[in-house]
C-alpha cells in the first residue's frame, strides 16, 4: 500500500467524515455531491497539464460556493436547490474538453498520483479544516436548530454560514484526490450516517464519523491492493459495508 496515498486519503477521510456530522444534521449531505461535479472542469485542467487535482478543483468549487452564498442571501431558495442550479453548468463545461482516457482518474480519482508535497499540502490543509469545524463547531449546531436563537446569543449567521460553505469546498476539492468528482457525497455522507446509526450524544457523533471515515479509507486502500480495483471505489463500498451493520445494531 502507498504510504504517502495512505496519509493523505486517512486526513481527507477524516476531515470528511467530521464536516459530513455537520451537514447531515443540516440535511446538507448531498450537497457534497453536486459540488464535487462541479471540479469536473479543474480536475480535467489539473490532468489535461498534469498539476496537482485539488489547485484545479478548488478555483472552481470555491466560485460555486460563492454563488450559492450570494444567490441564498438574495433569493432564500433552499441551497440544495441552488446547489443544483450552479452545478450543472460546471459538468456540462468539464465534458466539452475532459479527456476520454483520463475519465476514470476524475470521476472515481486515483489516489497513486500522490507525491511527497501532495502530502504534505493535503494533509495540513485538512487538519485545519479539522481544527476550523470543532472551533465552529456548536455555533454551526445552533444556527442549524434555529437562526433566529443564534442571532439572539450574538453570532454572525452570514458569517458562520459563509465558513461553513468554504470549508466544505475545501473538503471537496481534497476529497476528488481520493474519490474523484463522482463520488464525494458519499465520502461526507455516508460515515456520518453510520455514527448517528449507533451514537448515544454529540461527541461520540462527531468522534465516531471521523473514527468510520479513517478506517473506511485504510481498509478501503487494502483491498484495492488485493482486488486490484480503484482506491476510490473500495473506499466508499467499505463506507456503504459499515453503513449497513451500523443499521443492524442501530439502538
Amino acid at each position: 500500500m502507498q504510504v504517502l496515498g495512505l496519509v493523505t486519503g486517512v486526513c481527507i477521510a477524516g476531515a470528511a467524515g467530521y464536516l459530513g456530522s455537520l451537514m447531515l444534521g443540516r440535511r446538507m449531505s448531498l450537497v457534497a455531491g453536486p459540488l464535487g461535479h462541479l471540479t469536473l472542469p479543474g480536475i480535467a485542467l489539473a490532468l489535461i497539464y498534469n498539476f496537482d487535482v485539488t489547485l484545479g478543483a478548488f478555483p472552481f468549487v470555491i466560485l460555486g460556493i460563492i454563488l450559492i452564498w450570494l444567490f441564498e442571501t438574495r433569493t432564500k431558495l433552499p441551497m440544495e436547490a441552488l446547489t443544483a442550479v450552479v452545478f450543472a453548468s460546471g459538468v456540462a463545461a468539464a465534458f466539452l474538453f475532459l479527456p476520454v482516457e483520463q475519465a476514470e482518474a476524475a470521476l472515481v480519482g486515483d489516489i497513486s498520483r500522490i507525491n511527497f508535497w501532495d502530502m504534505v499540502f493535503s494533509s495540513l490543509l485538512s487538519l485545519g479544516v479539522i481544527a476550523a469545524l470543532r472551533k465552529c463547531y456548536s455555533k454551526i449546531v445552533l444556527i442549524s436548530i434555529s437562526e433566529d436563537l443564534a442571532r439572539v446569543e450574538g453570532i454572525d449567521v452570514k458569517k458562520y454560514n459563509f465558513v461553513y460553505l468554504f470549508l466544505i469546498a475545501l473538503v471537496v476539492a481534497l476529497g476528488v484526490k481520493i474519490v474523484g468528482g463522482l463520488l464525494t457525497a458519499a465520502l461526507v455522507a455516508i460515515p456520518a450516517a453510520s455514527a448517528r446509526n449507533i451514537s448515544r450524544n454529540l461527541f461520540q457523533y462527531s468522534l465516531l464519523s471521523v473514527m468510520f471515515g479513517v478506517f473506511s479509507c485504510i481498509f478501503g486502500m487494502l483491498l484495492s491492493e488485493i482486488c486490484l480495483a480503484p482506491a476510490g471505489v473500495m473506499i466508499i463500498l467499505t463506507n456503504a459495508a459499515i453503513f449497513v451493520i451500523s443499521s443492524l445494531i442501530k439502538r
